[in-house]
């Protein structure tokens, strides 16, 4: 696993050991980050069930000023933290070891606003739906945000939910589905 563009190009992440998470295949994360803007000029993103870390580096190395970690597998905090110091991206990220509904109340009780969400959790355990409403009732996507949600092909994920709406949808070699969701203007 690397980041595949940008400013840390080419260089190692580390995977978290053991069977627990699936990690973004670099062809799936290269293609994703073509269909999502290959670039960023700034902005924040959060990479929720962050697994290594893995999507929410490579949208610091694309240009993304700020990330937020989350995940509940203290495997996975460790990882991240590791990948996060080998890079030097220390001043730019927060990590929070919780469960992803209560990370994501935190951040609005914040008042947070992110341009670019990652949900990309264990497939067939979370409700989509649920985490959308969330997002949408602690008001934590910004105006031009989108929703990069990863998903197996074969679960459809409803055509909006609440004020967000699908913007693109793909599918990743057989099993990995791709859908993007931004605020209905």
């Amino acid at each position: 696993m690397r980041v595949i563009a940008g400013l840390h190009k080419g260089r190692q992440l580390k995977a978290v050991p053991g069977k627990s998470t699936r990690p973004t295949t670099d062809k799936v994360k290269e293609a994703v980050f073509q269909m999502i803007g290959p670039f960023f000029q700034g902005g924040s993103c959060l990479d929720l069930f962050a697994g290594s870390g893995s999507l929410g580096i490579e949208a610091l190395s694309r240009g993304m000023e700020q990330c937020v970690f989350v995940d509940k597998h203290p495997k996975a905090i460790q990882t991240i933290r590791e990948n996060i110091t080998t890079l030097k991206l220390e001043s730019q990220i927060e990590v929070y070891r919780t469960d992803a509904l209560r990370a994501l109340s935190a951040a609005g009780k914040r008042e947070l606003s992110f341009h670019l969400i990652f949900l990309d959790p264990p497939y067939g355990k979370h409700s989509y739906r649920e985490l959308l409403e969330a997002i949408e009732r602690e008001n934590l996507l910004a105006a031009d945000g989108i929703i990069y949600c990863e998903h197996d092909s074969s679960e459809h994920l409803p055509n909006s939910v609440g004020r967000f709406s699908i913007k693109k949808q793909a599918d990743y070699g057989g099993t990995i589905g791709v859908t993007i969701y931004h605020l209905e203007q």
